[in-house]
Parts: C-alpha cells; sequence; structure tokens
C-alpha cells in the first residue's frame, strides 16, 4: 500500500489530513473508530523501515514515551505495525509547536517564559526519574496547547545508553543549537545535557532567537564549545537577574557546573521571582573558552586554552621620554603655560599642539563633543560615523579609534561612532508566508529585498515559505542597510500533459499524478486511457480543488 494512499490503519484509524512531516515521519490527524475520538498518528515512511537503525529509534520513542504518566508529555494510546506500516498512536494536540509561537510573536515577557519553561522542566523531571533522558529537547519538540498547556513530545534518540555524537558525514543525532558541548565530543550522555539544551530554550523564550547560529551543524556544535553565551539582560535589562542566572546555570559549559538535577532547575523557575531573590548577583560560571576545536572521525576534538582578544583599536605612538624631558626644562624656566591635573598629568596642549583623550564611551553625543572641545580637540578634528548597536542607548557614543588617555595632535583625527538605534534580529521566517513576511518587514522599517524561488508541493498552499537563504537566522543585522533574503515558498504542483498516457492503466497514470498533488478524475468504464484533458503537450497547474485531470478510458 502506497503511503501517499493512506487512508485507514488497522481497521481503527482512520486517516482525516496530514498535519506535519518530518525526517522520518509522517503525522496525520484521524479519528478512533472504536473510541470515537480524534488521535495524531506518527507513521514511519516504509522505505525507512527498512533501515534497523531507524526502526529502533521509532520504536524507542514509543517505549520511552509510553513509560511517563506526566501532564506535560504527550500520551502514547497504542503502537503498532499494519501492511508494513510502523505507527504510533498519540494524543492530537490542538495548537502550535513552541517553535511557531517564538517566531509569531519573538522573544516573550520573562514571566510567560517562566510559565512554560516549568511545565517543560516538570515534565523532564519526570523522564530523569524513569531514567529517560530525551536528547533532543528543542521548540519544535513541544507543543502548546490552546490553553496554554505545554505538552514535550518525540522522544526518537531517548534512553541514556545511547550516545550521541557527530556521524561522519557532520550530521548531528539531536538539535545542534541545542546541543550540549559534551555531546559535540561524543562523551557518554547524562541529564546535564537535557538541562542544558532547557537553558538554550529558556534563552531563545527571552530573546526570541538562539545563541548560536552557523551555516553547518559542525560549525554552531563548535560555537557551544568555544562561546561564552550572551547575557539575555543585555538583549533587555528588565530580565531580572535571578531569571538570567537560571540560563547561565543551565547552559555551563562543563556540565559539573551546570544543575546537577532537572529538579534543581525547577525549584529556581518556581523561586526566581520571590523577593528576596530579585537583587541577587549575577552568577560567575567558569567556563573556560575551548578555542583549538577540530572534528576527527565525526567527533569534535578540543584543547583549553586562554581566550585573547586583541583590542580592535589604532596603535598609537607615545610621548618619548626626551619630549617629557624637554617639558620639564620648560616649565622650570617658565616658557609656556602647563596645567598639573590631579592625576598628576602635565597637560601641554598649547605649547606643542597636543591634547588627551577623554574618555567618551556610553556620553550621549552632545556631550562627548563638549568633552573633546574642553579637551583641546576642535570640531574639525571630529568625524562621526553612525552604526546599530543593541548595548548602547540611541545617540551615545559606542566607542572612538583613539583610547582614552592617549595623546591627539592637531593633525589627528578623532573618529566617533555613535548608536543610530538597534540591530535587526534575523528571525526564522520558514513556515510563514511570503506576503505576511513582506508586510512584517514594511512595518519594522528593515531594508531587506526578499526574492523568490518556487518549489511546486502538493498539499501546501502557494507563498508557504519553506526555506529562507541569504540570512543567517539568529544574526543581527543594520536595519538600513540594504540586505536580500531568498525564500524557497511552496508553489501549485505543475505538470505537462505526456503522450506517454495514452495507452496505460487508468489506475497507474492516477498513482502517479496524485503523488505529486494532481487532482484526477476518470471518464468512462474501462480501464486503459485513451485521451486527456486537458491536451497532450500543454502544462496543467493544480490550482486548489476546483481544477482536475480527466483521463477518458475505454
Amino acid at each position: 500500500m502506497a503511503q501517499t494512499m493512506i487512508q485507514q490503519i488497522a481497521n481503527r484509524y482512520q486517516i482525516l489530513s496530514l498535519i506535519g512531516q518530518g525526517g522520518m515521519a509522517d503525522v496525520y490527524r484521524a479519528r478512533d473508530k472504536i473510541l470515537d475520538r480524534i488521535v495524531a498518528i506518527k507513521v514511519l515512511r516504509s522505505k525507512l523501515s527498512e533501515d534497523p537503525m531507524i526502526l529502533v529509534r521509532f520504536q524507542r520513542e514509543a517505549s520511552a514515551a509510553s513509560r511517563l504518566s506526566h501532564p506535560n508529555v504527550v500520551d502514547i494510546y497504542d503502537v503498532g505495525e499494519f501492511e508494513g506500516l510502523h505507527y504510533i498512536v498519540m494524543e492530537y494536540i490542538r495548537g502550535r509547536t513552541l517553535k511557531q509561537l517564538i517566531q509569531q510573536r519573538g522573544a516573550l515577557h520573562y514571566n510567560e517564559a517562566i510559565d512554560i519553561m516549568k511545565q517543560l522542566t516538570s515534565a523532564i523531571v519526570a523522564a530523569h526519574q524513569n531514567h529517560i533522558i530525551h536528547r533532543d529537547i528543542k521548540p519544535q519538540n513541544v507543543l502548546i496547547k490552546d490553553d496554554g498547556t505545554v505538552k514535550i513530545t518525540d522522544f526518537g534518540i531517548a534512553v541514556a545508553s545511547d550516545s550521541v555524537q557527530l556521524t561522519l558525514n557532520n550530521a548531528v543525532m539531536g538539535s545542534a543549537h541545542y546541543l550540549a558541548p559534551e555531546t559535540a565530543q561524543g562523551k557518554e550522555p547524562s541529564y546535564q545535557v537535557d538541562i542544558y539544551s532547557l537553558g538554550i530554550v529558556f534563552y531563545e523564550l527571552l530573546t526570541g532567537s538562539v545563541p548560536f547560529t552557523g551555516q553547518t551543524p559542525t560549525e554552531i556544535a563548535i560555537k557551544h564549545l568555544r562561546v561564552k553565551i550572551p547575557y539575555v539582560r543585555n538583549f533587555n535589562p528588565g530580565i531580572p537577574q535571578s531569571v538570567e542566572n537560571i540560563v547561565l546555570k543551565a547552559t555551563a559549559k562543563d556540565p559539573n557546573q551546570r544543575y546537577q538535577y532537572a529538579q534543581e532547575m525547577l525549584y529556581d523557575l518556581e523561586h526566581c521571582r520571590d523577593l528576596e531573590y530579585r537583587n541577587m548577583q549575577r552568577i560567575e560560571i567558569d567556563d573556560q573558552p575551548i578555542h583549538h576545536v577540530e572534528v576527527d572521525q565525526g567527533r569534535v576534538k578540543v584543547q583549553y586554552e586562554e581566550n585573547k582578544q586583541a583590542p580592535l583599536k589604532k596603535k598609537r605612538k607615545k610621548i618619548v621620554p626626551i619630549l617629557l624631558g624637554l617639558c620639564l626644562v620648560l616649565l622650570v624656566g617658565g616658557v609656556g603655560v602647563f596645567t598639573l591635573q590631579a592625576t598628576g598629568i602635565i597637560s601641554i596642549g598649547s605649547i606643542f599642539g597636543q591634547a588627551t583623550m577623554p574618555d567618551v564611551v556610553n556620553m550621549s553625543r552632545e556631550d562627548a563633543l563638549r568633552a573633546l572641545e574642553e579637551a583641546g580637540i576642535s570640531s574639525s578634528q571630529i568625524e562621526v560615523e553612525e552604526e546599530a548597536n543593541d548595548a548602547v542607548e540611541k545617540d551615545h557614543v559606542i566607542a572612538s579609534d583613539i583610547e582614552a588617555g592617549e595623546s591627539v595632535s592637531e593633525h589627528d583625527t578623532v573618529t566617533l561612532s555613535i548608536c543610530k538605534g538597534p540591530t535587526f534580529l534575523v528571525p526564522d521566517y520558514t513556515g510563514q508566508y511570503v506576503s505576511d513576511v513582506e508586510e512584517q518587514l514594511k512595518e519594522e522599517g528593515v531594508n531587506i529585498e526578499i526574492e523568490v524561488e518556487e518549489k511546486p508541493m502538493a498539499d501546501t498552499n502557494p507563498g508557504y515559505i519553506l526555506e529562507q537563504k541569504g540570512l543567517t537566522v539568529g544574526s543581527r543585522i543594520d536595519p538600513d542597510e540594504e540586505q536580500t533574503i531568498t525564500f524557497v515558498v511552496a508553489s501549485y504542483p505543475q505538470v505537462t500533459i505526456s503522450q506517454d498516457w495514452i495507452g496505460q492503466s487508468y489506475q497507474s497514470v492516477y498513482r502517479e499524478l496524485n503523488a505529486m498533488g494532481i487532482a484526477v478524475v476518470q471518464s468512462g468504464s474501462g480501464s486503459t486511457i485513451v485521451s486527456v484533458s486537458p491536451s497532450v503537450g500543454s502544462i496543467y497547474t493544480q490550482e486548489g480543488s476546483n481544477s482536475y485531470i480527466t483521463l477518458y478510458t475505454e
């Protein structure tokens, strides 16, 4: 039985509609005719059932989830095999995934994010108490019911005894954006891998994006190893420090510095809004950045070393001792006018055309210009460059190309970088419609040009975004600079009416066209096709359910 032709499973489950497609299975909405209830059925694609590893993963999902009875875990009702199709019958959730919620709304208020995390963490506590490590916690595997209830699903790579690592083709078992550093190294999984993923999900809820992105799973995994997770309070200072601390502790690169048990994380989630926790200090995680990283036989190898960053500043010439000696001679001889500052620095600008650069970083534009003028730096020496920045207030100084305390001659130019406003966080637009995204970008005033590539798709509305290219999800860009993003969108299926259909059996051509999403009707009582409408050679487009190809048979 071809999988595109599924109508009923096990003479009990009547298929109503296709509601999702994953890497190895399709998910259908169905009616249980015996219990008269709506269920979801995950069906392993028939070709994949021949792969023993994939079949084991599929069966493991059913086994792991069926051992859990928890209000925040999707219930498993039935598991079986029917005419070569392996299936799992589970609770049908009317709602959307947590990923879809984040895509539609961006960063959530921390109160809402905490409430979601309490439910999700509670489910993981139950899993760990049953000796199950989920190992693929991500928003795509979390369902949100219409009443706000969280349900975690997809235990396909669960169970602690099965190691997770980068495969030889650099694919990651488990999603790279939520991958614990020790998992990328191929180490034996522990409860801390789930705790790390929970921390990344919490970060995404609070900021609207994942902390690390890249072009490949390996690139992302390396960032988990070597890049310190950004502070969520830099994104939104209104987030309490107690909340940020949960993210920091859960995502520590060293598993020993993370929460040892999900129950500990749940306790902090339940109490982080208590009065006694509101004014706590930022916790210090002694994470050593990992700079030397290489992939060998599918595993990430690392060496620990110091994180040395050279400041990107102009190198300035220092005043030589001879000049200082000359200053002293001139001071004693009474030549010129000198001012001894409280710091012990002698200003000699009036004599040698030198001024001392003041510290203007984080000053407003007006205050910075005034400070430079008072230091003896004329307005003709000052250049201003505007750039987008998230850490500095609008119209305030981000940086200067000359460090505070350095000398500035009358021939030098001082360049100030001024914040013109925040950057734009590139979201994941997949799953939305191009027309909606165009409207969003217009409302947000972002200078992004959209290019569209069409891909004919059955059972998918035209304009639905299947893939985005050109701008990396989670990257931050200057909203004023012209950027281009490419969307691969679904379009109506098309087919060229073939002469080869004439003389074939109706059933064979019907199955071929139906698999492409093309509607077909038969005219005549025979089994052999004698003619076709539209005519041979023409291009037919399936525009909704009111159009079809007619196969005339005798």
